[in-house]
């Protein structure tokens, strides 16, 4: 398929789409990695309730800081508009959302075909900066990621992995379509696992095994898998579906939008957020 390369850029692009959403919402930032990793300096996109879109709506008046907070963990490509989107929703939901570039800093293009080893570490940085802002509550933190940043979120929150090395930890844990690659997961926090049943890139039985074997002394893992739904379904400009690296990436409304539900419900479950009955956000 010639056009499929440029259409997945389109929708899981770089740090370069992320003009116009910059302009209507949240920020560009820079902020200190972990004192032991390089590079020194990681940058992201920082949305909150209070400000931009968010604070012109004046959704969140009665809803003062300091906030809950979503660290949010891109794909293999990079940073993205979809990555911003991401992090604008959580802002319009009531949570200060950071999604982190794990690549741009560090000069790499893409993360495609391989894991990135620094991205949970990099999830933990964002998680030291965000705990140190008047308007976040530190002990109300999550991490989400989708693809390459699901599977960084698994790893995250495992206590056997990288949890092990902080004290400070994640509230809970979310990951669209990851490489479920830990044959006995001891979570740190209540994780949610949401993947498609016809997905070729993270096979769903891995997921399947992993949340059978998870240790029942760790926090629980619940999976939701949605019938014939493929890798990316949540990203909506890969309508019509494309093949990318062997594998079909496809849109799917419906599983989308139960999805976000369920993330909102999750969130508001194990943070204290706003529920997605709360009237205040539209």
């Amino acid at each position: 398929m010639r056009n499929a390369p440029r259409i997945f850029v389109l929708a899981i692009g770089l740090a370069a789409s992320l003009g116009a959403a910059v302009g209507h919402a949240g920020s560009l930032i820079e902020f200190p990695n972990l004192s032991d990793h390089a590079p020194a300096k990681l940058r992201g996109y920082l949305a909150r309730p209070d400000a931009g879109l968010s604070g012109m709506l004046d959704s969140h008046s009665d809803h003062a800081g300091p906030y809950p907070a979503v660290v949010v963990l891109h794909g293999c490509s990079g940073i993205s508009s979809h990555s911003a989107k991401i992090a604008d929703r959580l802002g319009s939901w009531g949570y200060v959302a950071l999604t982190v570039d794990s690549l741009g800093p560090r000069g790499i293009v893409s993360g495609c075909g391989g894991g990135f080893l620094d991205q949970p570490f990099d999830a933990y940085a964002a998680l030291s900066y965000l705990s140190q802002l008047d308007f976040v509550d530190p002990a109300r933190v999550a991490v989400l990621g989708q693809s390459m940043g699901g599977a960084a979120v698994l790893y995250a929150a495992d206590r056997d992995l990288v949890a092990q090395y902080f004290e400070e930890r994640f509230r809970a844990a979310i990951a669209y379509y990851p490489g479920c690659g830990i044959p006995a997961a001891l979570m740190t926090a209540p994780s949610l696992v949401l993947i498609g049943e016809a997905d070729e890139a993270s096979p769903v039985e891995r997921c399947r095994e992993m949340v059978k074997h998870a240790r029942p002394d760790g926090a629980p893992v619940a999976l939701t898998v949605y019938p014939g739904v493929h890798h990316n379904f949540d990203v909506a400009l890969l309508t019509p579906g494309v093949g990318y690296r062997g594998y079909w990436l496809e849109y799917n409304e419906p599983a989308a939008k139960d999805a976000e539900q369920k993330v909102r419900t999750f969130l508001a479950a194990n943070l204290g957020g706003m529920s997605a009955d709360d009237p205040a956000e539209k």
